[in-house]
């Protein structure tokens, strides 16, 4: 038996690669292979093209077995071929109208904030600012007569700033939640 070296390579783009990349550039069509992270994203695309098609194929393979198409679960079988062609084509549309194909990338979809990014860095310098306060009236309490008049005013500092610090826990647990 002579296997034509072009069909080979024809058949094993079209089973481990071709799918995959057309699927690949459909779903990031941001992604470029040029510029500063031009190895990185090569990597990435020939991997999770790879990894796409063989998904693809057996996906593919499996639901032409389930089908009453007499399908006999071999590599070259037509319907095989076609169904992976099908799928090519259809990503390689998806991703030319998706702009994957054009000079200019389009623009990456902005993400959304996480909840309590906002003003996370005062938030967290305020509850530091408080908790060294509360510290440094801690000690002065300590080294204060019991029962005077300077360490019922520092107790009321100390007692102030706790409220104030779990307000501002409660707030940010407050955005977390909602």
């Amino acid at each position: 038996m002579s296997v034509n070296p072009a069909e080979a390579f024809a058949g094993f783009l079209l089973v481990f690669f071709l799918p995959g990349f057309a699927v690949t550039r459909a779903v990031f069509p941001e992604w470029r292979l040029r510029g500063a992270l031009a190895i990185e994203r090569a990597v990435e695309t020939a991997t999770l093209s790879l990894v796409t098609s063989v998904a693809l194929t057996i996906l593919i393979g499996f639901a032409l077995l389930q089908s009453p198409s007499g399908f006999q679960a071999s590599w070259s079988d037509p319907l095989l071929e076609l169904c992976l062609g099908a799928v090519t084509f259809l990503g390689l549309v998806v991703g030319w109208w998706r702009g994957a194909y054009r000079r200019e990338p389009p623009a990456t979809p902005a993400p959304e904030p996480a909840p309590g990014d906002s003003n996370a860095w005062e938030t967290l310098r305020d509850l530091e600012a408080n908790a060294r306060e509360r510290r440094r009236l801690a000690h002065a309490l300590r080294r204060t007569p019991p029962g005077s008049r300077e360490a019922e005013e520092l107790e009321e500092r100390r007692r102030a700033l706790e409220v104030k610090s779990e307000e501002l826990r409660r707030a940010r647990e407050a955005e977390y939640a909602g």
